[in-house]
C-alpha cells in the first residue's frame, strides 16, 4: 500500500504525516488501540466516533486490522429516487475542488449500502486511493469497513469528518474524510452518499458546511418531487372503487396519513378530509403496525406492480383488531404510496387481493428483543443502564437524553422513533412527540391548563413530563384509569 500502512514508516499505526494537533492524535491513537483490544473506558474521543466505534465492535464485529475495503456485492436494486440523487450529486462532485479551499483528495458518491458508484480527484490521488479500495464497486458501509466518512454519514442525520485514528480500520489511520448522506424525505432513508478524502492532510473547515449546503439542496428537490407526489396520491382516492361509507385512507411509504376520509379518520386518530400534502405535514395514524405493514407492501409492491394484500391490524380506538386490504398506488413505475381500505370482510377483498396473501396475512414478527441493558455516555464512559433506571426519554433533534437513577444521560440509539420501538415490551409508552416515559415511575399525575397533563417521576423533585392532547386517551387506558 505504498507504504500507507506501515507501522514503522514514520510513526506508529501508520498516523504520521496527518497534519492534525500531535496531541490530538496521540491521544485519539491510544484511544483507538484500547478501544480495539476491549476496553469501554476511552478518553478524548468525540461521542459520534465513540458510537460508531461501539457498533463497529459490538454490532458489526468489523476487523480493526482490515487495510482494504471489500468488494461490493453486485446485486443492488436502487428506486427513481436513488437515480435522480445519484445524478444530482454527481454534478455537484465535479465542482468540489473549487467549492472547497486548497481541496486535494478524492470525491466519491456511494449508494445506500456504501458501494461507490464514482470518484473524482487527481491521478496521484486515486492511485493512492486504489490501495485501500476507495474505488468503484467497494463497499464503505460502517458494517463493511467500519468508520468513515461514508459509511458513518449513512448512520448519521448531518455530516460527519473522520480524522486518521478515528477510523476503526488500521488500514484508513492515514486517511481524513468527510461525508454527508441524502435522504428520503419521506422515509428518512439514505439514498445516497457524497464523500471527500484526503491521504496524510487536513481538510479544510469549509467542507462541512458545503456537504450540508448540498445535502440541503438535494432534498429540497426530493421535498418538491414528494409534495407532488402527496397530491396525487390524495387524489387517487377518487378514483377507488370501494362500497360507501368503507373507511379509506392514503398513506406514504412511512406510514404516514395523505389523506383519510371521517370514516377511516376515526380509526386512525387524524383529521378527517384534510390532505396533507407535503412531507413535514403528514398525518402520525394511532395505529402502532401501520409504519411496519406500509414499508412490507411497499418493499412487496416494488417486487410485483399487480399486487394487492389483506391483513389485520390493531386498533386502539375500538381495543380489536380489524381487516385492511391494500393497494399500491404508482407514479409511472415508482410506488409512492398506499390505499388502504378498513373494516372491509376478508372474503371481499375490495381492491381484488388475495386474503392469503403470505406476507400480510401472516402475523407480524416479534417485537426485538431489547438488551438487557440500555447503553448511554457519560462524558467518554460508556453506561449499561437497566431499563427500569431510566424515567424519561427526551429528544432533542436526533440526539436522545435520558433521565435516569444515574443522571441525565445521552443515549446510544438515536432517534426517540427508534428507541421507543426498542422499549416497547418494557413497559414504555410515547405521551408527546418530543417524550417517552416509563409507565413504571411516573409517581403523580397533575391536572393543568385547560385540561392538560403531567406526569410526575419525581416528586421530590417535580419532574414532570407533559402529555400530549392526542396520547392522552392512550396513557389512561394504559394506567386504567
Amino acid at each position: 500500500m505504498n507504504g500507507a500502512t506501515d507501522p514503522t514508516n514514520g510513526g506508529s499505526t501508520a498516523t504520521s504525516g496527518i497534519a492534525l494537533a500531535g496531541d490530538n492524535l496521540k491521544i485519539t491513537t491510544a484511544a483507538w488501540e484500547r478501544f480495539a483490544a476491549g476496553d469501554d473506558s476511552v478518553q478524548g474521543v468525540r461521542p459520534e466516533i465513540l458510537m460508531s466505534w461501539y457498533r463497529c465492535r459490538e454490532e458489526y464485529e468489523v476487523d480493526p486490522g482490515l487495510e482494504k475495503a471489500p468488494a461490493a456485492s453486485e446485486d443492488s436494486s436502487h428506486t427513481i429516487d436513488n437515480d435522480v440523487v445519484f445524478a444530482e450529486l454527481g454534478g455537484l462532485a465535479t465542482t468540489a475542488a473549487t467549492e472547497v479551499d486548497g481541496l486535494d483528495g478524492i470525491v466519491t458518491v456511494a449508494d445506500p449500502d456504501g458501494r461507490i458508484l464514482a470518484s473524482w480527484g487527481s491521478r496521484r490521488i486515486l492511485h493512492l486511493a486504489a490501495d485501500s479500495n476507495l474505488a468503484p464497486w467497494s463497499t464503505w458501509s460502517e458494517w463493511a469497513t467500519g468508520t468513515n466518512g461514508m459509511g458513518t454519514a449513512l448512520e448519521s442525520h448531518r455530516p460527519i469528518m473522520v480524522r486518521g485514528p478515528e477510523h476503526w480500520c488500521r488500514g484508513f489511520h492515514p486517511w481524513v474524510c468527510a461525508g454527508v448522506a441524502v435522504r428520503d424525505v419521506v422515509t428518512q432513508d439514505p439514498l445516497a452518499v457524497l464523500n471527500i478524502s484526503c491521504w496524510r492532510t487536513p481538510l479544510s473547515d469549509d467542507v462541512l458546511p458545503w456537504l450540508r449546503k448540498v445535502a440541503a439542496a438535494t432534498e429540497a428537490k426530493l421535498r418538491q418531487r414528494a409534495y407532488d407526489s402527496g397530491a396525487m396520491l390524495a387524489a387517487s382516492i377518487t378514483d377507488a372503487r370501494v362500497p360507501p361509507g368503507t373507511p379509506l385512507a392514503a398513506v406514504d411509504p412511512a406510514g404516514k396519513v395523505v389523506l383519510a376520509n371521517s370514516e377511516a379518520a376515526v380509526l386512525l386518530g387524524t383529521p378527517a378530509d384534510t390532505p396533507a400534502y407535503a412531507p413535514a405535514h403528514r398525518w402520525t395514524p394511532q395505529l402502532p403496525t401501520l409504519p411496519r405493514l406500509a414499508r412490507r407492501a411497499v418493499e412487496r409492491a416494488r417486487q410485483d406492480p399487480h399486487w394487492t394484500g389483506v391483513t389485520q391490524v390493531f386498533v386502539p380506538f375500538l381495543g380489536t383488531p380489524i381487516s385492511v386490504a391494500v393497494r399500491p398506488v404508482f407514479a409511472a413505475t415508482r410506488v409512492i404510496g398506499l390505499l388502504m381500505a378498513f373494516g372491509s370482510p376478508d372474503d371481499q377483498p375490495p381492491f381484488g387481493g388475495s386474503s392469503g396473501d403470505p406476507l400480510l396475512a401472516s402475523p407480524p414478527p416479534p417485537p426485538r428483543s431489547f438488551p438487557a441493558r440500555v447503553v448511554a455516555l457519560r462524558d467518554d464512559r460508556w453506561v449499561l443502564l437497566d431499563p427500569r433506571e431510566i424515567r424519561y426519554a427526551e429528544a432533542d433533534h436526533n440526539n436522545v437524553w435520558l433521565t435516569s437513577d444515574q443522571g441525565r444521560l445521552l443515549s446510544a440509539t438515536r432517534g426517540l422513533d427508534r428507541l421507543e420501538r426498542q422499549l416497547e415490551d418494557k413497559g414504555f409508552l410515547r405521551v408527546h412527540r418530543r417524550f417517552l416515559v416509563n409507565l413504571g415511575r411516573i409517581r403523580e399525575i397533575e391536572r393543568g391548563f385547560k385540561g392538560t397533563l403531567l406526569l410526575c417521576t419525581d416528586s421530590r423533585a417535580h419532574e414532570t413530563v407533559p402529555v400530549a392532547r392526542r396520547h392522552a386517551p392512550y396513557l389512561r387506558q394504559a394506567l386504567g384509569l
